[in-house]
C-alpha cells in the first residue's frame, strides 16, 4: 500500500510540475508568438524589398557577420559572399521578377533561434529567366537589432523539361 501512495504521489507531483508548460505550449500552437510575428514580419520586408528591386534592402534581412551560410546551387559563407551570389544570379529587376512566400512555418527552437520553413516563387518573364520556385529551411537568430538569417538552405524545383 505504502508503494502505490509513493507512486500516485510521484505522478501527481509531475503533472503539477508540467502542467504550466503544457498550458504554455498549446497557448503558443493556438496564436503565433511575438517572435513568430517579428520573423514573419522580417520575412514580409524581405518580399518588399526585393520587389521593389532593392537587393541591398532585402539582404539585411540576413545577419552581417563572417559565419553566415547559404546553402543553394553553391554554398557560401558570410554576408558579403551571400549577397555578391545574389548580385550575379540577379543582376537586374527583371532577372528579380516578382517574389512571394508561402507555406511559412516558423518553429522556436528557444529564446534566441528559430527555425523557418517554407516556400518561395519568383514570377519573371522568359528574358529575366522565367519563372522559378522551390523551398528552403532558414535558421534565424534574435539579435539586437532583430530576427537575423544565419543559415539559409533553398532548394529550387526541377524546371521542366522543354
Amino acid at each position: 500500500m505504502r508503494l502505490s501512495v509513493r507512486i500516485l504521489l510521484v505522478l501527481t507531483a509531475a503533472i503539477l510540475l508540467s502542467g504550466p508548460n503544457l498550458s504554455a505550449a498549446t497557448a503558443q500552437a493556438g496564436k503565433p508568438s511575438n517572435d513568430s510575428q517579428a520573423i514573419l514580419s522580417m520575412l514580409n520586408r524581405q518580399a518588399d524589398d526585393w520587389n521593389r528591386g532593392d537587393l541591398d534592402a532585402f539582404a539585411t534581412g540576413y545577419k552581417n557577420s563572417s559565419d553566415i551560410l547559404f546553402m543553394g546551387p553553391t554554398i557560401r559563407r558570410g554576408y558579403q559572399q551571400m549577397l555578391e551570389g545574389y548580385r550575379k544570379s540577379f543582376p537586374n529587376p527583371e532577372a528579380m521578377g516578382k517574389l512571394t512566400f508561402s507555406n511559412l512555418e516558423v518553429q522556436p527552437l528557444d529564446q534566441r533561434f528559430a527555425t523557418v520553413t517554407g516556400r518561395f516563387h519568383l514570377e519573371r518573364t522568359s528574358a529575366g529567366g522565367g519563372d522559378a520556385s522551390g523551398y528552403y529551411l532558414l535558421v534565424v537568430e534574435k539579435t539586437p537589432s532583430g530576427w537575423k538569417i544565419i543559415r539559409d538552405a533553398t532548394t529550387d524545383n526541377p524546371r521542366p523539361a522543354h
